[in-house]
C-alpha cells in the first residue's frame, strides 16, 4: 500500500543542515518527496513510497543525528500528494 505524508519538524530545524541531513537518510530508502525550510522556523517534508518504506525512512529521521534539533514533529496524511522525482531540496 503507497503511503503520502506531510511532516512538520519545529525545534531548531534550520541553519543546521537539516535538509541536506534528510535527504541523505532517504537515499537508504525507496521514497520520493521533498524537504523544505518554512518561514515560521519549521521544517517541512513531504514524502510518498510504500507504507513500510515510509514509516522506515520516517523513524530513521528521528533516530538520527537530527534528533537533538527536532523537539516537536507533526505528521498528517496527503491525500492528493505531487509527483515527485526522487528526494529534493526544496528552495521555495
Amino acid at each position: 500500500m503507497t503511503a503520502s505524508v506531510q511532516v512538520f519538524y519545529e525545534g531548531n530545524v534550520q541553519g543546521v543542515g537539516f535538509r541536506w541531513s534528510v535527504r541523505h537518510v532517504a537515499k537508504g530508502f525507496d521514497v520520493t518527496g521533498s524537504v523544505r525550510n518554512l518561514r515560521d522556523g519549521r521544517v517541512e517534508l513531504q514524502a510518498v513510497g510504500d507504507e513500510e518504506e515510509v514509516r522506515a525512512f520516517l523513524e530513521a529521521i528521528l533516530q538520527s543525528e537530527l534528533r537533538a534539533h527536532i523537539k516537536k514533529h507533526s505528521e498528517t496524511p496527503l491525500p492528493d500528494p505531487p509527483t515527485f522525482r526522487g528526494f529534493e531540496i526544496r528552495h521555495d
